[in-house]
């Protein structure tokens, strides 16, 4: 991508929401399907999950409601074919279900370049944070196995921190909070506000919460999607790969990081 493209988009940014310029202090990142190649274990669950369950969800749509909690995406299905919500009881059995399937899959890989791109972040003086739908109890220790010296639980939004899943702007919000909390226990009393952010995400519903958080949005189409899937709802600049955002950290730092 050439440079200029990236300056363009910061510029529209800056536009639409009257802003002077970006400082950026902190990087929001999604987990699956960004820092883990593990969509497609999620997606194969939810369409076996909801096959046995007498209901229909193609495996490319449920890219399309990743982010989206588990109830919300059974009751989508459930409205969408029956006509009617699901039971309490009904999700549970179905969640539950699903749960079980993708704890029988292979552990997720790393996504490829994303170690590397944290590591860039990091030197870049920029705070990387995680931002995820997920509950895993054991997030943080699968978190420093695979990117070890990276991230902190002080700067994690997981289920347990929100009341609404993506995309609600919720857990980015929720996760500018906790960064100005960390940041200030740090020494640094100035505010922090939007534009010293960015999202990184693969998701529609991903790249919604983060633009409606009024953060500068980055997809990476690491899916089946077409591109438009992640451009309609809003995000500023798209990449096809973790690694060609790695390839390409040094000109978007330049960028976001003293752009006026």
């Amino acid at each position: 991508m050439e440079k200029r493209e990236i300056e363009a988009a910061v510029s529209r940014y800056l536009a639409e929401r009257g802003l002077e310029r970006m400082a950026l202090k902190a990087a929001m990142f999604d987990m699956d399907g960004v820092l883990f190649d593990s969509m497609r274990n999620h997606a194969r669950c939810w369409h076996e999950t909801m096959a046995h369950f007498g209901l229909d969800l193609p495996e490319w749509e449920a890219y399309m409601h990743e982010g989206r909690t588990g109830a919300g995406t059974i009751n989508l299905v459930s409205v969408r074919q029956r006509g009617h919500e699901a039971s309490e009881e009904e999700i549970h059995n179905i969640y539950k279900y699903k749960s079980e399937l993708f704890n029988q899959c292979p552990k997720a890989e790393r996504m490829p370049g994303a170690y590397e791109l944290l590591l860039k972040v990091k030197a870049s003086g920029v705070v990387p944070m995680v931002v995820t739908g997920s509950g895993q109890m054991t997030l943080l220790d699968r978190l420093n196995r695979n990117f070890p010296d990276i991230f902190k639980k002080e700067l994690m939004v997981t289920a347990f921190d929100v009341q609404y899943g993506k995309p609600n702007p919720e857990p980015y919000l929720m996760g500018m909070e906790k960064a100005k909390k960390w940041m200030r226990s740090h020494g640094d009393d100035g505010d922090l506000l939007p534009n010293h952010f960015v999202v990184v995400e693969n998701a529609p519903l991903g790249v919604e919460a983060g633009v409606a958080a009024g953060v500068f949005t980055i997809a990476v189409n690491t899916g089946p999607l077409p591109d438009e899937a992640l451009l309609t709802p809003g995000a500023n600049l798209l990449f096809h790969s973790m690694h060609e955002l790695c390839d390409e950290w040094e000109k978007v730092m330049e960028c976001l990081g003293d752009h006026k």
